[in-house]
């Protein structure tokens, strides 16, 4: 096999798995949003009717088109939101794989991206970073940027630190200021792991990723029905993830 063809050839796997990986992210979703448990049931289920789904109902991306985003029993609409999460984690493993081959870097952006897509759509849902997701990124991710990308311990640390000091003082700020919560502490659990995989010097780039995403989805938000004026609620959170992956995917 050509070393084009052994490139294609990973690629293409790691958009499967990353599809794969992206059907789990919707339950993983779904039994959040709903306050079920995560791993029990076990198998899938149509989330009107609660029917069990079989395997030909489980294929990634595939199962929706064909049943037209409908449960096959109940026909009700499954929602845009399962195809989205799918195509998204698809897209984000292809594209490391493209990026960075088969690597240490592959595994560790694939599964920080992962947490972030599932983590980033809870987040526009119901503004909550969950901290099964948060934590036990915070916690890898510094080891595994010193250990498995080669950046030694100093650099991921103080990234961490600087990262996730930054949001917490703006956070107290302005409590202080405005009486209200303007940033919640998942994001700043968040911008632990973000510090530590994109490093110190990486951060002013990645709020102002960030803040043009942020500014652009808040336009949405305006939109919706319950929507405030200038007092819309904003989730940063899922901003804060896209800045990083952008970053992560162009400058490694």
């Amino acid at each position: 096999m050509s070393a084009n063809g052994a490139d294609l050839f990973v690629t293409a796997l790691a958009v499967i798995f990353g599809l794969v990986l992206g059907s789990f992210s919707t339950c993983v979703i779904h039994r959040f949003l709903a306050g079920k448990s995560i791993l029990s049931p076990a198998r899938s289920f149509c989330p009107s009717c609660g029917r069990s789904l079989t395997w030909s109902e489980n294929i990634p991306v595939v199962s929706y088109l064909l049943q037209r985003g409908r449960c096959r029993g109940c026909g009700k609409p499954i929602g845009a939101r399962y195809l989205l999460v799918e195509l998204a984690c698809g897209l984000w493993f292809g594209l490391l794989a493209w990026r960075f081959g088969p690597s240490w870097a592959l595994v560790v952006y694939a599964a920080f991206g992962w947490m972030c897509i599932t983590a980033g759509t809870i987040d526009l849902e119901i503004f909550l970073l969950p901290d099964i997701l948060t934590l036990p990124a915070a916690v890898l991710a510094y080891p595994a940027a010193a250990l498995l990308l080669g950046r030694g311990w100093q650099e991921p640390l103080i990234g961490a630190l600087i990262g996730a000091g930054f949001l917490w003082v703006l956070r107290f700020v302005h409590m202080k200021l405005r009486k209200v919560e303007g940033l919640g502490l998942g994001d700043v659990k968040l911008m632990f792991s973000i510090g530590a995989l994109c490093g110190p010097l990486a951060l002013p780039l990645v709020f102002v990723l960030a803040g043009v995403a942020a500014l652009a989805g808040s336009l949405i938000y305006l939109r919706r029905p319950d929507a405030d004026g200038l007092k819309t609620a904003v989730p940063f959170g899922p901003f804060l993830a896209l800045g990083a992956m952008i970053l992560l995917v162009w400058n490694g």
